[in-house]
């Protein structure tokens, strides 16, 4: 099993070398377009493999994206990262025409390939990989839900002081402050959550998490990268593995919650072939309107891609 990641920043380096810990695949190539920098975070990385006891050959790449030839699963986490004060929005010009270049790129040396994407803005990244890559929808999805809902469970963690290993939630919408929390879906070693914590309380930890991001970027002058790149290793995990998991992904609706040709937050059962289901959540009157609203504030965007003047965006 081969697997590239592109874009070997903070988030990139992160989940290769994620990957390569778990020991799950033969090889990860780590590309980037800055001369040297994926080549000795590989080097870095590789040089921890007798320490840590795995065999993941490490590799990298300056550009050369016949090395990425074959993958299995590829992650895609270039792009320009957010500044304090940036709105996701004000990439998009931007990163659509990184990953634009990327996506064709690794479609011409991995025809059959998985592609996740990490890239900001989340939602309309994936929608831009997904127009230039035209493969089957079930093969390009992107990563949010997980670090969403990591990031939940964390704060829940916290304020329950109880084990994060116990804690089983969903998040659904777009990535970022329309984010849609399901407190009826979120367990505490099978408790309901809002047995054991009041409303007021499991209100504000909603709200941190719809901004978590944003308080991560305003703490360090730019965006997160060890649970992002965890959270992406965990997907490429999934789908190599074959394991079948239930997880939270930016996927391609096609109907389902009264949604079309969107790219959104929703549950998906994750292997092998990417995502072999989309699963729809029975949710009430006030969950569906969040989970529209949140929808429509993407489409906004959405349609701002469309709408630029780049022939592969149409």
């Amino acid at each position: 099993m081969k697997v590239t990641v592109v874009g070997a920043g903070n988030v990139g380096a992160t989940c290769a070398d994620v990957i390569a810990h778990k020991d799950f695949v033969h090889e990860v190539v780590l590309l980037d377009i800055k001369e040297g920098i994926a080549e000795g975070k590989s080097l870095d990385i590789w040089q921890t493999s007798p320490i840590n006891l795995y065999d993941t050959r490490v590799i990298g790449s300056t550009n050369d994206y016949s090395k990425t030839a074959n993958s299995d699963v590829v992650v895609i986490t270039s792009g320009l990262p957010r500044k304090p004060g940036m709105s996701r929005d004000d990439l998009i010009a931007t990163n659509a025409g990184i990953v634009r270049s990327v996506t064709e790129n690794i479609i011409k040396y991995s025809p059959n390939t998985i592609i996740i994407v990490v890239s900001n803005p989340l939602d309309v990244m994936t929608y831009c990989a997904y127009l230039t890559a035209k493969i089957d929808s079930k093969r390009v999805f992107g990563m949010a839900g997980i670090l969403d809902t990591a990031r939940y469970r964390a704060f829940l963690a916290e304020a329950l002081d109880t084990s994060p290993k116990d804690i089983q939630a969903v998040l659904m919408g777009g990535h970022g402050d329309t984010m849609v929390p399901l407190p009826r879906y979120t367990t505490v070693g099978g408790i309901p959550v809002t047995e054991l914590i009041a409303k007021d309380k499991l209100d504000a930890i909603v709200e941190r998490t719809k901004k978590g991001g944003g308080e991560l970027v305003n703490l360090m002058g730019t965006s997160a990268w060890y649970a992002p790149g965890a959270a992406a290793a965990q997907m490429v995990e999934a789908i190599v593995k074959d394991q079948k998991r239930i997880f939270p992904c930016c996927a391609l609706l096609d109907g389902q919650y009264g949604l079309k040709d969107i790219y959104l937050g929703v549950p998906v059962k994750l292997g092998k072939n990417g995502i072999e289901d989309i699963i729809e959540l029975k949710l009430t009157e006030d969950e569906m309107k969040l989970l529209h609203d949140s929808a429509k504030a993407v489409k906004e965007v959405m349609d701002v891609l469309d709408n630029m003047s780049a022939p592969a965006a149409k």
